[in-house]
């Protein structure tokens, strides 16, 4: 396939204006043809929440670059459903790099996790980008990474209904390890406070104890220094409590 026939959607929740969105662009540049449509504002958190009770506004910059204030799963949807509609399909859609892991149970917060996997349920592969690095991160090896797999995913393709959420640690990685999603001990801490008008607003904060860095998890490889890949699905079935269950039926 060469570059001219690929057609990449790339966004984020960090921003229009993150460092890590605009080093994957230029990194994936390379591979093929990039259309950013990201949040004008950091959404950090905002898993895979679509904007129902108010209008949204798409913003273009130029003949590549949209803005859209809203959410990542906001941003891929009008994507898909209606900045592109009339152009070729994308062949993949990417979203990061995000500033700070997506681990564990932190991925069901992640709308840099949630732009991906809207794109597979519209029938795009997704593949998700973090770095573990939330202050001053340095992206040179992590573009190397995501340029790595991208390809790797074109050319071989994603399972079927199936994203792709990567961790990469700091520094030069050893390798790649394809992970399941590991489990963290955290509890959240609220932080309240006055506003000069005297009433009471709050921050939601985590106190992290620690993680599950075993049994080939996302943690255990990311602490070994490796390159986490864990294939997700929209399907949040356990399919092991079904049989457990079957006697609550009547």
């Amino acid at each position: 396939m060469t570059s001219e026939k690929i057609r990449i959607l790339i966004t984020n929740d960090d921003g229009y204006h993150s460092e890590g969105i605009i080093a994957l662009e230029n990194a994936l540049s390379e591979i093929g043809e990039c259309f950013v449509v990201a949040p004008a504002s950091e959404m950090s958190g905002a898993s895979h929440s679509l904007t129902l009770a108010r209008p949204l506004r798409i913003r273009q910059i130029d003949a590549h670059h949209w803005t859209v204030d809203g959410t990542p799963t906001d941003c891929v949807t009008l994507a898909i459903n209606q900045i592109f509609t009339a152009e070729k399909p994308f062949d993949i859609c990417v979203s990061g790099i995000n500033h700070g892991p997506n681990l564990g149970d932190d991925a069901t917060y992640s709308g840099t996790v949630a732009g991906a996997m809207e794109a597979t349920i519209l029938g795009v592969p997704g593949i998700a980008f973090s770095l573990v690095v939330s202050r001053n991160p340095d992206f040179n090896e992590s573009i190397k990474v995501a340029k790595q797999i991208v390809k790797k995913a074109i050319a071989e393709g994603i399972p079927e209904k199936t994203l792709l959420n990567v961790n990469i640690p700091k520094g030069e990685p050893l390798g790649i390890k394809i992970t399941k999603q590991g489990f963290k001990d955290a509890r959240p801490i609220i932080s309240e406070h006055i506003d000069p008008r005297g009433k009471p607003y709050f921050w939601i904060g985590e106190h992290r104890i620690g993680f599950h860095a075993e049994g080939g998890t996302d943690f255990e490889a990311i602490d070994e220094d490796y390159v986490s890949i864990t294939p997700m699905r929209t399907d949040l079935t356990n399919y092991s409590a079904i049989e457990r269950l079957k006697n609550w039926e009547n």
